[in-house]
């Protein structure tokens, strides 16, 4: 096991396998900027599956034992299963999941749970039309979606989280008709503060809608209490509904910043190595891995990056939003992009 320089493991990896996706969120992806014209990363540029194989099986001899494949969407890498059977045969690796906007995922569902896929998480911001096709820059109503996480339920890709980006004043008043929808299916459904991932969302904190305040919301329509957490660097915030009836949780970002446990590292699309998701650089390990470094080289290098790491952005970012505007203008920092390195 190696530890960063507060003393946190290295657990959790997550891998984009594209740059690609077929929606233009706004908080991700926004559609102004992300539009026909944009050029994305050539294939020589993207790790091949046999590449993400090799640096997956590094990070599990480091400690590493729980793999997310993410994008952009995931669903749009031309034959994912495969990868998802390289990965599944990776020892030390006890959980294998992804994180998909699910419009894809009727007809991959099963195929991904045959390759050997565990879990999956599901992005679904609003339940109602209108605000949906609002946040996902495309249109697309939520049929597909809610087929594709039936689907996934049919497959035993259980159980299926449903992650929503709460936006004061855009989908906040979701919020209640989510939890209910799920409730009592064995699904879990998580709220997340909307974050400043990236550069180009045009976040404001003004916009943020406190888990606290979700929390109430929901309370006041179907009691919950809370729950422990499952393991150190869980990044949710667990409460159960008193009636027996499931879960829900919130991811507090912002208002509740949870660095201290952070357990997580990237690797990007084009392959480099990202130890926050607010991160602006990242290290490449393509490029020694296509020069020819050994397995022993390679996780070398990563236990040096790891080892060097003392990323906190979002308590930074709290310390920050607490001082008076005039000392902290300037003072965000470049971050890369979140379809770069996945949520």
């Amino acid at each position: 096991m190696i530890t960063d320089q507060f003393g946190r493991p290295m657990r959790d990896l997550r891998i984009s396998v594209t740059d690609r996706c077929n929606f233009r969120c706004h908080y991700c992806m926004p559609a102004e900027i992300f539009g026909e014209a944009y050029e994305f990363l050539p294939k020589d540029e993207i790790l091949t599956f046999e590449e993400i194989a090799r640096l997956a099986g590094c990070f599990a001899d480091l400690g590493v034992n729980k793999l997310r494949i993410t994008g952009g969407e995931p669903l749009l890498r031309v034959d994912l299963p495969l990868l998802i059977s390289m990965l599944s045969e990776i020892d030390g690796i006890e959980d294998l999941t992804l994180t998909s906007n699910g419009y894809l995922l009727p007809q991959q569902a099963q195929q991904l749970k045959d390759a050997g896929l565990k879990r999956i998480t599901v992005s679904l911001d609003a339940l109602d039309d209108e605000t949906f096709k609002k946040m996902n820059g495309r249109g697309f109503g939520t049929h597909r979606v809610l087929l594709g996480i039936q689907r996934a339920e049919e497959a035993g890709l259980s159980p299926i989280k449903i992650n929503a980006v709460v936006q004061k004043g855009v989908n906040d008043h979701a919020v209640v008709d989510l939890a209910r929808h799920f409730k009592g299916t064995g699904n879990i459904v998580r709220f997340i503060e909307y974050m400043d991932v990236g550069n180009r969302n045009g976040w404001k904190l003004d916009e943020v809608v406190p888990a606290a305040e979700i929390i109430r919301r929901i309370n006041e329509e179907m009691p919950i209490e809370p729950l422990e957490g499952s393991y150190r660097g869980e990044v949710v915030t667990r409460y159960r509904y008193k009636d027996g009836e499931g879960e829900v949780g919130v991811i507090s970002s912002v208002s509740a910043p949870f660095c201290g446990d952070c357990t997580r590292s990237r690797i990007s699309t084009d392959g480099s190595i990202y130890t926050c998701l607010f991160a602006a650089n990242g290290i490449s390990l393509r490029d020694p891995l296509r020069a020819g470094a050994t397995d022993d080289e390679l996780k070398e290098l990563i236990s040096q990056i790891w080892g060097a790491r003392r990323d906190r952005y979002s308590e930074e970012r709290t310390e920050l939003s607490q001082q008076p505007k005039s000392s902290s203008q300037g003072t965000a920092p470049k971050k890369v992009e979140m379809y770069q390195i996945g949520g």
